[in-house]
């Protein structure tokens, strides 16, 4: 196991940003910049050991900074959507930036996918890690209380990709981290022949703006149900007003409602791609996934100075729930002094 690191670049403020390749005795690698803490690209082999990228992401800094995708980024404080950039906390109301009118989305106007991170890395025989941290100040963004974040990444032998938050705080606030990567598993121009599996029954439906009802709706008989193995473009253009309203899949399937003290990691989800025979299988302690399918990426940046077109890779976010502070009946967000939020995903790559 083996880390290299090296300048990236810089931001436009002058700042150095690095990146961290860490490479495991597979031939997997793995480069992770220290803006953003965001996953810049994952190389695996295909089904005839032909080492790929697999991941959508940018050549500069300056790409990803101009970039509104949140490409393979740390998203927080609070990831994905709060309605109206508001919420309640202790009887005292917040408010956030409304950057996704009318509603907050991912942290707000300069989240943690756009801060500089702390990074330590460590190798042994079968492990390698890389560890960031960041402190958000009180305030930051409207969200109370001062927030140390740790977020550790480490590559296997098994051609497995961990992920671990952590946060404290010295106030009540409310928490939700995730990794925004993309994946398109053989660099094909969209994402839609790929299958996918979600061992998940249920989703929660949204608005228009993409808020959810607070309502908790099953997945059976509806172009939702990714229960059994099928492309993820089948049922994209049903008539179906979930799909009409996000130009596609771009909803948070529930994992859990309520747990014990335990934080197992959990199934969430397979993907093959039939062309080149990578697959990938998603574990996590988190509630929910939400799963995009890049419904909004024509005209980002590309690797090459290129550019993305629309579905040119997909997500799977794992997290707790959209509008979660709001939502009472949803697994609580919020993270008081003397606790520590704590998650884990892993992204194992094989092939069929």
């Amino acid at each position: 196991m083996k880390i290299f690191q090296e300048v990236f670049g810089a931001t436009r403020s002058g700042e150095p940003v690095y990146a961290f390749r860490l490479c495991n005795q597979k031939g997997m690698e793995v480069t992770i910049l220290t803006m953003g803490g965001i996953i810049q690209s994952i190389r695996v082999p295909d089904s005839a050991g032909d080492l790929g990228e697999v991941t959508l992401g940018c050549d500069s800094v300056a790409d990803y900074e101009r970039s509104s995708a949140y490409f393979g980024a740390i998203v927080g404080r609070y990831a994905n959507r709060i309605a109206r950039g508001e919420f309640a906390l202790n009887g005292e109301l917040f408010q956030l930036a409304c950057n996704n009118a009318p509603n907050h989305l991912h942290g707000g106007k300069v989240g943690f996918d756009h801060r500089l991170w702390h990074a330590e890395s460590h190798t042994r025989d079968d492990l390698c890690t890389l560890s960031l941290h960041y402190e958000s100040e009180d305030g930051e963004e409207g969200y109370p209380g001062k927030l140390n974040v740790n977020v550790t990444y480490t590559l296997n032998n098994q051609n497995e990709l961990g992920i671990e938050y952590r946060a404290t705080t010295d106030a009540p606030t409310v928490v939700n981290l995730t990794n925004h990567a993309y994946f398109n598993l053989n660099g094909s121009e969209d994402c839609l022949n790929h299958k996918l599996q979600l061992h998940c029954s249920q989703f929660t439906p949204t608005d228009e703006t993409s808020i959810p009802y607070g309502e908790i709706e099953q997945v059976n008989n509806t172009p939702m149900d990714f229960t059994a193995m099928k492309p993820m473009g089948q049922d994209i253009g049903q008539s179906f007003v979930q799909l009409k309203q996000a130009r596609g899949y771009d909803h948070n399937w529930v994992i859990w409602m309520k747990r014990g003290n335990d934080h197992p990691l959990n199934p969430v989800a397979r993907v093959e791609e039939p062309e080149s025979g990578r697959t990938l299988e998603v574990f996590t302690t988190q509630p929910g996934v939400q799963f995009y399918t890049g419904n909004y990426l024509e005209g980002e940046p590309a690797r090459g100075g290129s550019q993305y077109g629309m579905r040119a890779g997909f997500c799977l976010e794992t997290q707790h729930f959209p509008d979660s502070p709001n939502r009472p009946e949803f697994p609580s967000t919020q993270l008081n002094p003397g606790d520590t939020y704590q998650e884990k995903t892993v992204f194992r790559f094989g092939v069929i």
